[in-house]
C-alpha cells in the first residue's frame, strides 16, 4: 500500500522530487531548533517523530501488515544503523558548525555517493551522462567546502556533513534491496528504531531535553522531512533504481539552501552561487537522461504493487483488474526495447 502516491509524474520521478523538497527543508529548520538542544538528541527526535507519525498515519488508514523475507532483514537492519543512527548525528554535528545553506548544498554529495556505491559495489548501470552529472556535483561540493582562509579548522563541519552523506548513500543502497515491501512500513520501522537508539544514546551522554514545544516541533519536522520523504524515496527506489533515484533526490539541497537565506538571514555569497550553478548542471544532466536499448527479461516471480503495463500481463482476458494492486505473480520471458530505468524488472547487464 502506498500512503503517499503521486500520479502526475512518470513512475518514481514525482516521488523522488517530492521527497527531495521535503528533505531539503530539514537542514535550515533543524538549525533553528539546534540552538535549544544537542545534535544527538535532535537526531533522535527527528527520527522518533518520523516513525511515530507514520505509525499514526498507518493506523488511521488501517494499512495492512507488512512482512520481509528472512534474508531481507539484514539489509534493513544495516540501512537503519547507517542511515538512521550514524547519518543524522553526523549531519547535526556539521550543522552546529557551519551555515545551514552551505550544509544543505553539501547534501548533494549523497546522490553522488549513492550512485558511486550502486555502480561500483552493487553493479547497477551508470552511463556517461550520469557520471558527468556526478562530477559537476562533486565540483560544487569542493567549491562550497573549500576554506576561505588557510586554516584547517573550519573544514571539519563540512567533512561531518559529507560523512553523513556517505552513511545515507550506504542506507539508500541497502534499502533498495527491500524496496518492493510497503514503503511507509519500511520508513516507519527505520524511524522507530533509529529514533529509539539515538534518544537512548543521547540520554546516556547526558543530553538535556529541550522544552516540550521544541521537542514536539522537532518530531513534527521529522515526520514530514524524514518520514514522508523517506516513504516517497523508497517508492522512487522501486521504480528508478538506486543511482537514478539518488540523482533526482539531489535537488533537495537547492531547496534547503534557498530556504536558509531568507529564514536564517544567511548571506548569498559568490561560492554559494557558483556551487549552486555546478550542482544545478549536475542535476540537469541526471534528470534529462534517456536510457533505451534492446534487452531481455528473464522469467521472474515476486509480489509487489503494480499496474497492468507491458511487464504485467498475467491476468486472464476479460478478468476485472484493479488499477493498482498487489499479489504474487510471474513474469514470462520477454525481449523488447523501450526507455527504462534499473527498476525491479530491469536489472540486466549492459
Amino acid at each position: 500500500m502506498s500512503l503517499f502516491p503521486l500520479r502526475r509524474w512518470p513512475p518514481g520521478i514525482g516521488a523522488a522530487l517530492a521527497a527531495a523538497v521535503l528533505f531539503g527543508a530539514a537542514a535550515p529548520l533543524a538549525k533553528l531548533l539546534l540552538a535549544q538542544t544537542s545534535p544527538w538528541l535532535m537526531a533522535g527526535l527527528l527520527y522518533a517523530g518520523s516513525g511515530l507519525g507514520l505509525a499514526l498515519v498507518r493506523g488511521l488508514w488501517r494499512a495492512p501488515a507488512a512482512r520481509l523475507a528472512p534474508q531481507e532483514w539484514p539489509w534493513l537492519i544495516g540501512a537503519i544503523v547507517s542511515g538512521g543512527v550514524i547519518g543524522p548525528v553526523l549531519l547535526m554535528v556539521g550543522l552546529s558548525g557551519m551555515p545551514a545553506s552551505g550544509a544543505a548544498l553539501l547534501l548533494n554529495a549523497e546522490g553522488v555517493l549513492t550512485a558511486a556505491l550502486a555502480w561500483w559495489v552493487f553493479r547497477e548501470n551508470v552511463d556517461r551522462r550520469l557520471a558527468l552529472g556526478m562530477l559537476a556535483i562533486v565540483a560544487g561540493a569542493v567549491v562550497l567546502s573549500w576554506p576561505a582562509r588557510h586554516d584547517p579548522a573550519p573544514a571539519w563541519p563540512a567533512l561531518a556533513v559529507l560523512a553523513a552523506c556517505l552513511a545515507w548513500a550506504v542506507d539508500n543502497n541497502l534499502t533498495r534491496k527491500v524496496a518492493l515491501a510497503d514503503a511507509s512500513w519500511i520508513a516507519m520501522v527505520k524511524g522507530l528504531a533509529a529514533g529509539a537508539v539515538n534518544l537512548a544514546l543521547a540520554s546516556w551522554q547526558g543530553a538535556v531535553w529541550p522544552p516540550l514545544p521544541v521537542a514536539l516541533a522537532a518530531m513534527a519536522l521529522g515526520w514530514v522531512a524524514y518520514g514522508i520523504s523517506l516513504t516517497l524515496f523508497v517508492q522512487a527506489l522501486r521504480h528508478l533504481g538506486t543511482a537514478r533515484a539518488g540523482a533526482y533526490f539531489s535537488v533537495a539541497p537547492f531547496f534547503g539552501a534557498a530556504l536558509a537565506v531568507p529564514l536564517l538571514g544567511e548571506p548569498l555569497t559568490a561560492p554559494l552561487l557558483l556551487a549552486a550553478a555546478l550542482m544545478g548542471l549536475g542535476v540537469w544532466l541526471h534528470v534529462s537522461e534517456r536510457h533505451e536499448h534492446f534487452h531481455v527479461h528473464e522469467a521472474l516471480e515476486h509480489a509487489h504493487e503494480h499496474e497492468h503495463d507491458e511487464h504485467h500481463r498475467h491476468h486472464a482476458p476479460g478478468e476485472p483488474v484493479p488499477r493498482r494492486h498487489t499479489h504474487w505473480h510471474r513474469h514470462e520471458p520477454l525481449v523488447h526495447t523501450h526507455p527504462h530505468y534499473p527498476d525491479e524488472h530491469h536489472r540486466h547487464a549492459h
